[in-house]
């Protein structure tokens, strides 16, 4: 047959090699370290967090008839996503397929010309010539040479290519190519965020996984003309990364700074060990701040970050953080900072019978702060879980963290517990610490020690056939209660004290007619081996004493539940703001509460809640109310969503409005009687704040400081207008003070890119309760008085492309002063961005400090800078 009768003709051969001009993937790499990028910093002087970029590969250079021809590229990231595995060839035989317009033989040579397709194994090879020996495997191919791989991995465009299929090596010349692409009917698209861009002027392929560049570029930046390019002389890509030496890093195609050593990722799968990019800010209590970290990988499930940081004026600050995550919900996190602080001169005046005289006093807000939280579950029913912290001082924290909420907590839990559960039955054990600062000036501070705590509970079932209903918790307790400054300790409790506690309860619950009763009877009987003084406040710090005390209290109660009052209106011309119909419900309930037997109240050691049980004879009524909307439009439920939830928006009627309101009345208003020294005995201690069981569950505020007969109105509001707007209001109206005693608005609302918040704290309640012992002057009881307000208020994303802003900020109303705030402003090219902050801190004589921070990211790469994600405002 005549080689000029062959047209479009298919040809199939076999062969016993492995299949692959280009490699089968490259090893999954997620971190790229920059080396020195500092110089980066210095020169831009400003920063940004990570951004997200379109995915657009750039073209080849259409100039030069030389330059190879790219195909058309998406436009949009994520518009088509393919998987990024690519799959192993089989170790069979492997199938070559060869079509062309035209094709002639020499021996085993073959000559193909006009639109060349070769595919073999899961690569494909497109050129306008192409000379193949069938025997070598070596392929010859020029003109708009073009090979892919069919698993969505690789692209290359070259004017001419030099390869062996059954080597899998060769060289390219003129090569523009990217790695994780996918070619299908509608064109060409990015498998991940995060492709592999490269250009050079010979690209050889050395074997597996395995590339040299030579005269080249590589970035990520997914433009026709790339923001920023590194550009080397020679490129060894091996292992899933590019690696180079006397690189140059380019931005708009402009040198900016020389790198002797640098790196990038072929791929975002795994993360790599290295050096991050370095931290540059300026404050004016900390200086120049200059840091570095290094982070480690530790496995696929673990990761281990430790840096360092400069403060000018201040020493150094080591930090370290440890992640590690498990199967299911198994989890461990641990954290540590500290600082070496050098210290400061402060001026101090004293004055002494009119004369003042002026010292300078030497401060030192050193310290270190170490946290640690985990969760190991061994099966479905037992697990283990952890969350502890120690703090050496409480000046560090509120003079050094970025975070407004820690900076102003005096507070440290720590606890350590294991709960096993079946058949209703549930067991636990538990050791907890806590710490608090009660007088700044001094440094006293509380710690309470649960060292441990052993539970064995059980949930209601019923007794056999009847309808009565038994539970019961059981309790045993180390304690340890110590108070005082570090250096003086004094207190009660300071040795471990055992306590027992049981507390069976039985429940008969009926109903008739719509209302739902629950009468129950209980006995709770507490153990302590020690005890304390019963001294009568104002007076000393009562003491342990060595006999130990009984509690034997007997309960009844009565819970009752009235039938729901509804009714449905029709919102008229209303309709378009209600929607069609509106539903109002009430909700009341009635719960009757007795407790007797604590004759020993001021006797007993405090530690926690268990610790506060006195008499009780009161009444809780209250009801609920809530407005159901129906929407004149319903819309179509989402994948997530369930028509069958009240408040979907797509279930037709949503709750727009709750409104709970809550009091008691005390049929004994002296709660037992007032504790004095003719009455040990008693429990209710005059113009100091008093905190018993009766008063804790009912609100978080105390509010007892005499008697009183009925309990502040607790009020609970929840507004939701819109899917944009929220608001709730909490408060608690003291009808015995004549006042309000706390109150808390908190309003949400975001809409598209804009988004705003707003919150008002205010409290008015008794304070912790002092005495002067050595003058012998009376007790005092404290007002804790204070309004803060709180706003935020912003516009954008941190991926939004062009400007984003927000600012936010605390006041204090009763001194008319801003505690904290904070504007931050970014803007987002597509490949890169950069933000700046300003946050200013006003916390008493402890802090009084302006921070600058800024950002420059690269898109893929890193952020050079020191605003840290999780201190953005958006």
């Amino acid at each position: 047959m005549s080689s000029n009768a062959i047209f479009r003709k298919n040809v199939t051969q076999t062969s016993s090699t492995r299949s692959g001009v280009l490699p089968p993937g490259f090893a999954s790499v997620r971190e790229a370290c920059i080396c020195w990028c500092i110089t980066l910093a210095a020169t831009f002087g400003v920063s940004a967090t990570a951004q997200q970029v379109t995915a657009k590969e750039p073209p080849a250079d259409t100039s030069s008839a030389a330059a190879p021809q790219q195909r058309d590229l998406p436009q949009d990231p994520g518009t088509e996503r393919f998987p990024t595995a690519i799959p192993v060839p089989e170790p069979s035989a492997k199938k070559i397929t060869i079509d062309s317009d035209r094709q002639s033989r020499n021996g085993n040579m073959l000559l193909l010309d006009g639109n060349v397709v070769v595919t073999y194994g899961d690569y494909r090879l497109e050129a306008d010539h192409i000379r193949y020996d069938q025997t070598t495997g070596d392929a010859e191919a020029e003109g708009h040479v073009h090979i892919t791989a069919d698993s969505g991995r690789e692209s290359m465009q070259a004017t001419r290519a030099l390869l062996n299929i059954h080597t899998e090596n060769g060289r390219m010349y003129n090569v523009s190519g990217s790695i994780g692409v996918k070619l299908s009917t509608r064109g060409t698209t990015y498998t991940t965020d995060n492709p592999f861009l490269f250009t050079g002027r010979e690209v050889i392929r050395t074997g597996p996984q395995q590339m040299e560049i030579i005269e080249g570029t590589v970035t990520s930046c997914q433009l026709p003309h790339p923001d920023w390019q590194l550009a080397a002389g020679h490129f060894l890509i091996r292992d899933g990364k590019a690696r180079a030496k006397n690189t140059m890093f380019r931005l708009y195609n402009i040198p900016v700074f020389f790198l002797p050593y640098a790196t990038h990722p072929t791929d975002s799968e795994e993360r790599q060990s290295g050096f991050m990019i370095p931290i540059i800010g300026n404050s004016t209590t900390k200086g120049i701040v200059i840091g570095e970290q290094f982070y480690m990988t530790l496995g696929r499930s673990a990761d281990l970050t430790v840096g360092a940081e400069y403060f000018s004026k201040r020493g150094w600050e080591q930090s370290a953080s440890f992640r590690m995550q498990g199967r299911n919900n198994d989890f461990l996190r641990a954290r540590y900072s500290g600082l070496l602080d050098r210290g400061f001169y402060q001026a101090t005046s004293t004055t002494v019978n009119g004369q003042t005289t002026t010292t300078n006093a030497y401060v030192n807000q050193g310290g270190e702060d170490v946290a640690f939280s985990g969760r190991k579950d061994f099966t479905l029913h037992t697990r283990v879980a952890a969350d502890a912290e120690y703090l050496s001082s409480y000046i560090y924290r509120e003079a050094f963290t970025d975070n407004f909420n820690q900076a102003v907590s005096s507070d440290i839990k720590s606890y350590l517990y294991g709960t096993t559960a079946r058949n209703g039955y549930v067991a636990a054990f538990e050791t907890d610490r806590y710490q608090g600062l009660k007088i700044v000036s001094t440094g006293e501070q509380i710690r309470i020690f649960h060292a441990p705590v052993f539970d064995l509970d059980s949930l209601e079932r019923r007794i056999g056939t009847t309808p009565l209903l038994w539970s019961s918790t059981m309790q045993y307790a180390g304690l340890k209660r110590t108070q005082g400054t570090p250096s003086a300790q004094t207190g009660f409790a300071s040795d471990l004290v055992s306590r027992y506690d049981v507390h069976p309860q039985l429940a008969m619950p009926f109903g008739f007619a719509g209302f739902r009763f629950r009468p129950s009877v209980g006995l709770h009987d507490t153990y302590y081996s020690h005890s304390r003084s019963a001294t009568a406040l104002p007076g000393p710090v009562p003491t342990e004493r060595a006999p130990g005390l009984n509690r034997f209290v007997t309960e009844a109660g009565m819970e009752m539940r009235f039938p729901v009052l509804e009714r449905t209106f029709d919102t008229g011309a209303f309709s378009k703001i209600l929607g069609r119909e509106a539903r109002h419900t009430i909700e009341p309930e009635m719960t009757y509460r007795y407790a007797s037997g604590v004759t020993d109240f001021a006797r007993t050691l405090r530690f926690d809640d268990t610790d506060v049980v006195a008499n009780r004879n009161e009444l809780e009524y209250g009801f609920t109310q809530r407005l159901f909307l129906r929407p004149s439009k319903e819309r179509a439920c989402g994948a997530n969503e369930d028509p069958a939830e009240t408040n979907s928006p797509c279930g037709g009627t949503r709750e727009t409005i709750r409104w709970k309101l809550v009091q008691r009345h005390y049929f004994d208003d002296t709660f037992g009687g007032y504790l004095t020294t003719t009455n040990p005995n008693g429990v209710l201690v005059l113009n100091r704040r008093n905190v018993l069981d009766s008063t804790l569950d009912l609100s978080g505020i105390a509010f007892l400081t005499d008697f009183r007969s009925a309990s502040p109105i607790v009020s609970e509001m929840k507004l939701s207008a819109t899917d944009h707007i929220d608001l709730e209001w909490d408060s608690a109206y003291d009808l015995h003070a004549g006042r309000m005693r706390q109150s808390n608005v908190f309003l949400d609302f975001h809409q598209g890119n804009f988004f705003g918040g707003l919150s008002h704290a205010r409290l008015y309640a008794p304070g912790r309760f002092t005495a002067d012992t050595g003058s012998g002057s009376t007790a005092t009881s404290l007002i804790s008085d204070f309004s803060q307000l709180r706003v935020l208020l912003g516009y954008g994303t941190p991926v939004k492309p062009g400007l984003s802003i927000a600012a936010n900020a605390g006041v204090d109303l009763k001194l008319s002063q801003v505690q904290y705030a904070a504007g931050q402003v970014s803007y987002n090219w597509n490949c890169c961005g950069i933000s700046g902050e300003y946050r200013k801190y006003e916390l008493g004589t402890i802090r009084n400090e302006n921070a600058y921070r800024f950002n420059f990211t690269l898109a893929n790469i890193g952020t050079a800078g020191n605003l840290r994600r999780a201190e953005r405002l958006f």
